[in-house]
């Protein structure tokens, strides 16, 4: 009987070794992926800080120029370079994700997001959100631009305005040439 065995489960000894064979080769691929994807997301979350880094920085500049350091604008400042230095710049480790230290970055980026958001509102401008994933929305149109405005209301306009001169009936035959263009901000 023995001898017939081997003939019988011919087809299940077959798929056992494919089974083993397509794991091994899974794992390997789902690791080198895996990685792909983590830098290119890890890429889109900083490269969302950056902004959002660049953007107080800026405005703390302004406001020191300005001489208006110790208003609202300057604690939401300090509170979102705060929270961005909070975020973490380096993979924990095994041992320190199972002690306790686990700390949640998609919650910490929403309240990165917030606290631009409120500081976008405090100094009169529109919020410009360069969200790291798709399902948050919220990016601005293509030539719109965060404005300060005195009176704290959002306005939505474009970035500089081309004026130009309007092409006369004689030279509609002609080819055009380039017209000198004005830019107002």
């Amino acid at each position: 009987m023995d001898e017939f065995d081997s003939l019988v489960n011919l087809e299940q000894t077959f798929y056992d070794e494919g089974y083993k064979d397509g794991y091994a080769h899974g794992r390997i691929h789902g690791l080198i992926e895996g990685r792909e994807l983590g830098r290119e997301k890890g890429y889109e979350m900083w490269e969302e800080l950056g902004y959002y880094e660049g953007f107080a920085g800026t405005w703390r500049a302004m406001l020191a120029l300005q001489g208006n350091m110790d208003g609202r604008a300057t604690k939401h400042i300090d509170g979102l370079l705060e929270l961005i230095g909070q975020f973490p710049l380096i993979n924990p480790s095994v041992a320190q994700a199972e002690g306790g230290q686990d700390l949640d970055i998609l919650k910490l980026l929403r309240q990165i997001r917030s606290k631009h958001k409120l500081l976008c509102a405090t100094l009169g401008v529109r919020p410009r959100v360069h969200s790291a994933d798709a399902s948050e929305g919220g990016e601005e149109a293509p030539g719109q631009a965060a404005t300060p405005l005195s009176g704290g209301a959002a306005k939505k306009g474009p970035v500089w305005e081309v004026q130009s001169s309007t092409q006369s009936e004689e030279g509609a035959g002609r080819q055009r040439e380039p017209q000198n263009q004005m830019l107002s901000f």
